[in-house]
C-alpha cells in the first residue's frame, strides 16, 4: 500500500503486464460518511407528505459530501439526465480530484416511502473503477434476482414466471408454495402477480424500494427469495454493485417504450436493443457499495434522532474482498456542517 493507491498486475488486451489502480479500502468508510449524511437530511421528512423536500435534501447533502472526497468522479448512475436534474446528473464531476471512479447513486431510494413513513427507505452509493457501470438511461428495466446460494442457477428472464419459480424450486429445494416472490406494488404487475400467484408461490408486495429488496434475495433470514417486476434501470445498476459484494444474481433487459428511448440508450453506449444484462455487465471490477437507513427496513434501521443526536445504521461492501461491514453511529446535529442540511 502506498498512500491511497493500491496496485495490481494484470494482462491488457494484448496480454501486456501493466498495472491499475485498484480502489483505496478506506474510501469505503468516507463512503458511508456520504449516506450517512443524505439519510440523516432526509429523514426529517419522514411522514411529512413532502417527496420533493425529503429527496432534495438529500441530493444536497450527498453531493457536497461527495464534493469533500479525494476522488475525481463521474456520476454514470444519478438523479437523471441533465436536461431533468440540476444536481447529481449523470455526467457531472464531483470530488476535489484525486483517483478516476465511476458513481451510481441514489441519494433517497424511497421517496415515496419517506413522505409516507414506510419501510425500507435508503441512501445508496456505489463507487467503482473506471467503466465499472453500465451507463444506462433511467428508464424501466426487467428485472429477476436472487440469492448467493443460487446464483449457480441459470433461467431465462424471458421465460414464463411459470417456468422460471419451477427452475428455481429444482434448484434450490423448496417447494413453490414455499417460495416468497418479491414484486412492487403496481398496476403494471397485475398479469405478473396473477402468474406467480397460480404456481402456488407466496407474494411479498412492497411500494417501493426495490433496491433494498433486490439485496434482500442475499440476507439470510429476510423472508425473500426472489425478486421479479419492472423497475427502474439506475436501481438495477445499484442492487447489482450490492450482489458483486454479496454474491447473487440478477438478469435484467431494458424496457424500451419509444424510438427516442433507445436513442437515449444508444448515445449511452447500449447498442443491442434485446442484450440481457447479468450482474457482472451491470457492475464489473472493483466495487464499493454503501447504504444507510432512512426508514426502518429488512436491511437496516431507519435514522434515530434523540436529543440532537442522530443514531444511524449502515452496511459497507466491497466487491474485492468480499467484505460486508454493518456500522452504527451516532451523529451531533449542533455541528455546523450536518445543522445546515436540516431545513
Amino acid at each position: 500500500m502506498k498512500g491511497s493507491e493500491h496496485l495490481l498486475t494484470k494482462e491488457n488486451q494484448n496480454g501486456i503486464k501493466m498495472k491499475s489502480l485498484l480502489l483505496d479500502r478506506n474510501l469505503a468508510l468516507e463512503a458511508v460518511r456520504v449516506t450517512e449524511i443524505a439519510a440523516i437530511a432526509s429523514s426529517f421528512h419522514m411522514g411529512r407528505g413532502n417527496e420533493k423536500a425529503a429527496d432534495q435534501s438529500a441530493v444536497n447533502a450527498m453531493r457536497d459530501f461527495l464534493n469533500d472526497l479525494d476522488i475525481n468522479g463521474k456520476v454514470v448512475i444519478g438523479e437523471g439526465e441533465r436536461d431533468k436534474a440540476p444536481m447529481l446528473y449523470i455526467g457531472e464531476m464531483v470530488g476535489k480530484g484525486g483517483i478516476n471512479v465511476d458513481i451510481a447513486l441514489d441519494p433517497l431510494e424511497g421517496t415515496t416511502i419517506t413522505a409516507h413513513g414506510g419501510e425500507n427507505a435508503l441512501s445508496v452509493l456505489a463507487i467503482g473503477e473506471e467503466g465499472s457501470f453500465l451507463h444506462a438511461p433511467d428508464i424501466y428495466m426487467q428485472k429477476v434476482a436472487y440469492g448467493y446460494k443460487y446464483q449457480d442457477l441459470e433461467i431465462n428472464i424471458n421465460d414464463e414466471p411459470k417456468k422460471i419459480i419451477n427452475d428455481f424450486s429444482k434448484y434450490s429445494g423448496i417447494r413453490q408454495e414455499n417460495i416468497v416472490v418479491c414484486v412492487l406494488d403496481r398496476i403494471r404487475h397485475k398479469k405478473l402477480i396473477s402468474e406467480i400467484r397460480a404456481t402456488g408461490a407466496r407474494i411479498k408486495l412492497i411500494p417501493d424500494g426495490d433496491v433494498s429488496a433486490v439485496i434482500a434475495t442475499s440476507i439470510e433470514d429476510s423472508g425473500i427469495d426472489i425478486y421479479m417486476g419492472i423497475g427502474g434501470s439506475p436501481e438495477g445498476v445499484l442492487a447489482a454493485a450490492a450482489l458483486r459484494c454479496l454474491g447473487g444474481k440478477i438478469y435484467t433487459k431494458l424496457i424500451y417504450d419509444s424510438d427516442e428511448s433507445f436513442k437515449r440508450a444508444k448515445n449511452m453506449g447500449v447498442l443491442d436493443k434485446d442484450k440481457i444484462y447479468e450482474t457482472n455487465d451491470l457492475a464489473s471490477g472493483d466495487v464499493m457499495f454503501s447504504a444507510t437507513g432512512v426508514t426502518d427496513g429488512t436491511l437496516l434501521k431507519g435514522v434515530r434522532i434523540k436529543n440532537d443526536m442522530a443514531h444511524t445504521e449502515s452496511v459497507v461492501m466491497r466487491s474485492q474482498t468480499n467484505t460486508v461491514r454493518h456500522i452504527k453511529a451516532k451523529h451531533n446535529l449542533n455541528i455546523k456542517k450536518y445543522r445546515s442540511y436540516f431545513k
